[in-house]
C-alpha cells in the first residue's frame, strides 16, 4: 500500500525516485495499491494525473481512496441497500461520485449521513448546512484527519482542517474513514485479497500512513520526502518498521 501526496509526488512536483520504485514493483509483479487520503479525485483522475504530470502509468484498480472506503462502509452498514437513505456531502467530485454511485440520495435538510472531506470551494453556507444536519441527528463522517497536504507551494490545508471546522460547531468528533483509522485499511486489504502480515504501508506522514499501519497490524515503510522529519519521528514512542530517505533505497 503506497501513499501518494508526499510519497509519489508533492503536488505537481515530481519525486524522481518514486517512478523507479513503482516500475520495480510492476516488473516484479508485486501487487500494490495507491492508498491515498485524497478524496478530491476519482481513481481515473488519479491515473491521468500520475501519467500526465509524473510519467507513472497505472490503472484505476491500483487506486483506493477514503471516498471509496466510505461508500463501502455505508453499503455494509445498510446491507447493500442505500435506496432509502440520504446524505449531505461537503467535498469534491471524487467524494461525490463515489458516494452517489451507491444509490444514496442527496438531502441538505435532514439526511441520514453527513460526510465531510476536502472542499476547495468551502463556504460558511456548506459548513452551516452540515452543522444543522448533524444537530438534527445525521451521522457525522469525516473522510480523513490530514490537517495539511504537501504540494509544490508548501503545506496547504487538508481535509482534517475542513472537518475540524464542523467538529468545533457540533462539539463532537467525526467518525473517520481514512488513514490512520481502521476502516480504510480493512477495506483496502479486502480489495487486495491479502492479509495484514502480507503487506507494507509506504508513506511520508507518521501521523497518517505510519499510524495506519500500526493501528492495523501492517508493517510500515517511512520515506522522508514529505511531511515527517527524522527529528519528529525520533520522538515517537512506536518507531516505523522501516525507514528510508528515498524510495530508491528500498530493494524490491
Amino acid at each position: 500500500m503506497i501513499d501518494l501526496d508526499g510519497t509519489i509526488y508533492r503536488g505537481n512536483e515530481r519525486i524522481p525516485e518514486a517512478k523507479g520504485f513503482v516500475e520495480r514493483l510492476q516488473a516484479a509483479n508485486i501487487p500494490f495499491l495507491f492508498l491515498t487520503n485524497n478524496t478530491t479525485r476519482t481513481p481515473e483522475m488519479v491515473c491521468d494525473f500520475l501519467a500526465s504530470k509524473h510519467n507513472i502509468y497505472v490503472t484505476p484498480d491500483h487506486v483506493y481512496t477514503p471516498s471509496m472506503a466510505t461508500a463501502s462502509y455505508l453499503l455494509r452498514e445498510n446491507h447493500g441497500d442505500l435506496s432509502n437513505k440520504s446524505i449531505y456531502i461537503v467535498g469534491e467530485i471524487g467524494l461525490k461520485k463515489a458516494l452517489l454511485s451507491t444509490g444514496i440520495k442527496l438531502n441538505e435538510y435532514d439526511p441520514d449521513y453527513v460526510v465531510v472531506g476536502l472542499d476547495y470551494d468551502l463556504t460558511y453556507h456548506k459548513a452551516e448546512l452540515a452543522t444543522l444536519a448533524i444537530k438534527r441527528g445525521a451521522m457525522f463522517i469525516g473522510t480523513n484527519e490530514d490537517t495539511n497536504l504537501p504540494n509544490e507551494r508548501g503545506q496547504v490545508p487538508g481535509a482534517g482542517s475542513v472537518i475540524a471546522f464542523v467538529e468545533r460547531a457540533v462539539q463532537r468528533e467525526a467518525f473517520y474513514i481514512g488513514k490512520p483509522r481502521r476502516p480504510i485499511m480493512d477495506a483496502a486489504l479486502d480489495k487486495m485479497g491479502l492479509n495484514a502480515e502480507d503487506v507494507v504501508m509506504v508513506g511520508d506522514n507518521y501521523n497518517t500512513d505510519i499510524k495506519a499501519g500500526i493501528n492495523s497490524g501492517i508493517a510500515q515503510l517511512l520515506v522522508y520526502t514529505g511531511i515527517s522529519t527524522p527529528e519528529y519521528v525520533a520522538q515517537q514512542k512506536i518507531q516505523p518498521t522501516h525507514v528510508v530517505n528515498s524510495l530508491a533505497d528500498w530493494e524490491v
